[in-house]
């Protein structure tokens, strides 16, 4: 059994992102409803732009498509992140997220010491599309992203919760509809959250400021096909999720579709060249993997 982890250290966290935009304000609960909702009730300040609300526990946390996100006090990392005047659009920002949120937890996984003896250390973890992380098929990590358009000025919310301290007791009595996993069970060591949230901010910088800096396709879809697949989210994201070239099966709007995956768009989502014939363009909001060859 593991032990509850210890409360996340705001001190530590601040001293981290000082000099940073992500993450520099920081609002934390002990418990709140939502952190999604917590961070919109922010965004009427424009300096509040990068704000990061933590909790330690949420009582209505959701993820895609009305799902609800379960928790308990001290187990996760329960976070969002208010970004505000942004130029990039929602199906881009969910890939940048998504690999922000694969990139930290690949770090903090390879900053473990040498694995307890008689287990193996924790393999890499990858995407499954759009925005799940999974460690050893089992999803470690989750991410929603909301928008809110307001005189054409685009804010979103980005927010993550990653699994860290849960047992495999805690997963069964939750009855998901997917297999999940913790970074403690994959490690089979006590997780420093702290460290996870420090990773996971410092990584969505970095990768927020890339997708920034290479967009070739604004919020309306526009732009050429040849620079944004130079985009080097859109290279990790496929690196990561291993999707390129495999057959896959999706779900988009109470409908079924087969094909090949050939790439995504920043803004249209997942390109499938589709078995009937044609390219099929599938948007994360609205699109579920359901299997991947």
């Amino acid at each position: 059994m593991h032990k509850t982890a210890e409360t996340i250290d705001i001190g530590r966290i601040e001293a981290a992102r000082q000099n940073a935009v992500i993450g520099r304000k920081l609002i934390v609960f002990k418990s709140t409803a939502s952190t999604n909702d917590a961070a919109w009730r922010y965004a009427s300040w424009p300096d509040h732009h990068g704000l990061c609300v933590l909790a330690e526990h949420q009582t209505r946390g959701r993820g895609r498509r009305g799902r609800r996100w379960h928790s308990q006090p001290g187990q996760s990392i329960l976070c969002s992140i208010l970004l505000l005047h942004q130029s990039i659009g929602a199906e881009l920002l969910t890939l940048t997220a998504a690999v922000a949120a694969a990139e930290a937890i690949n770090r903090i996984l390879q900053a473990q010491p040498h694995p307890p003896a008689g287990r193996a250390g924790p393999a890499a973890c990858c995407i499954k599309w759009p925005n799940d992380i999974l460690l050893s098929n089992k999803k470690a990590a989750g991410i929603l992203v909301e928008q809110q358009t307001i005189r054409q000025q685009h804010n979103f919310v980005v927010g993550i919760g990653i699994n860290c301290s849960q047992t495999a007791d805690f997963f069964d009595a939750c009855r998901l509809g997917q297999p999940a996993t913790s970074l403690a069970i994959e490690t089979g060591r006590p997780v420093d959250r702290t460290a996870v949230v420090c990773e996971w901010l410092d990584q969505f910088e970095y990768w927020l400021g890339q997708s920034s800096a290479h967009t070739a396709v604004p919020a309306d879809g526009t732009g050429s096909r040849d620079l944004f697949e130079q985009n080097p989210v859109i290279v990790k994201w496929l690196e990561l999720s291993g999707m390129l070239g495999r057959r896959a099966t999706v779900e988009c709007n109470g409908k079924q579709y087969c094909g090949t995956c050939r790439g995504i768009h920043p803004a249209e989502g997942l390109i499938l060249q589709l078995d009937g014939g044609g390219l099929g363009f599938f948007h994360a909001a609205q699109t579920s993997l359901l299997a991947l060859a």
